[in-house]
């Protein structure tokens, strides 16, 4: 196996407030980590670090074996672009254009980021849709979709521009408990089909089942880390335990 990330020392603070204190974790080609922890724990800023979406205060990250940042220092700017691309991250509020229908919303990434024609961007576009059972709604707006079919385009836009790793970020937390369903079972399934991911997650049984590891975090560190059931089921840390025990359905 190979690793597709590799994070050592990573640092990330917000003026005097420090949200992630020097943690480290990889992901091996086709595994699952799952991030669990309550709000405020630092997950939702690893994924955002590893996409870009923030800079690291320090420490170091690699995708798919290429330095992003050492020591808090990054690479060039083109640099930094091309390993954007290795990685693809879904909200958990969607984020798709709101005045571009379905279609649009999976080709234009496609058109724009990776320069293919139209033509090769609508039959990744279609062939993704279908996968997600939307290819009936290529045509709509997302206004007129529910938050379920909204989450489910938008991982059609994500892996449209052919990622290495998918990073989740809580992709059910904006859903009604009905709609959850159907998006878990998407992740299942590109799990089983080996899609490397990191998913952070507040759905414990679907963390458990899904995952190859598992982080619980807190206060920007790693508290606890291990095998699933290890962690959700039998967690030895008195922190992880206390989180854990709300969960009833774990």
């Amino acid at each position: 196996m190979s690793e597709i990330i590799s994070v050592e020392n990573l640092e990330k603070s917000f003026g005097t407030l420090d949200v992630i204190k020097g943690i480290s974790f990889s992901v091996e080609k086709g595994e699952v980590l799952g991030i669990i922890g309550p709000s405020g724990s630092g997950k939702s800023t690893i994924l955002r670090c590893i996409s870009q979406l923030e800079d690291v205060t320090g420490g170091t990250i690699k995708i798919c074996g290429e330095t992003l940042v050492e020591n808090g220092v990054y690479v060039d700017k083109a640099k930094r672009h091309e390993i954007t691309l290795k990685s693809g991250l879904v909200f958990q509020n969607f984020n798709l254009f709101p005045h571009y229908s379905v279609l649009q919303n999976v080709t234009e990434p496609q058109i724009r980021v990776l320069k293919k024609s139209k033509e090769e961007a609508v039959a990744v576009a279609m062939e993704l849709l279908q996968r997600m059972g939307l290819d009936s709604k290529a045509n709509a707006y997302p206004c007129e979709l529910s938050g379920g079919q909204q989450q489910r385009v938008s991982i059609a836009r994500a892996l449209a521009l052919k990622p290495e790793v998918l990073l989740f970020d809580e992709p059910t937390s904006a859903l009604d408990p009905e709609l959850t369903g159907e998006i878990l079972a998407v992740i299942k399934e590109l799990a089983s089909q080996k899609m490397t991911m990191v998913v952070v997650t507040h759905e414990m049984a679907f963390a458990r089942d899904i995952s190859s590891h598992i982080i619980f975090m807190d206060g920007g560190v790693i508290v606890e880390e291990g095998e699933p059931e290890a962690v959700i089921n039998n967690p030895q840390i008195e922190r992880t335990q206390s989180f854990l025990s709300r969960f009833s359905n774990k």
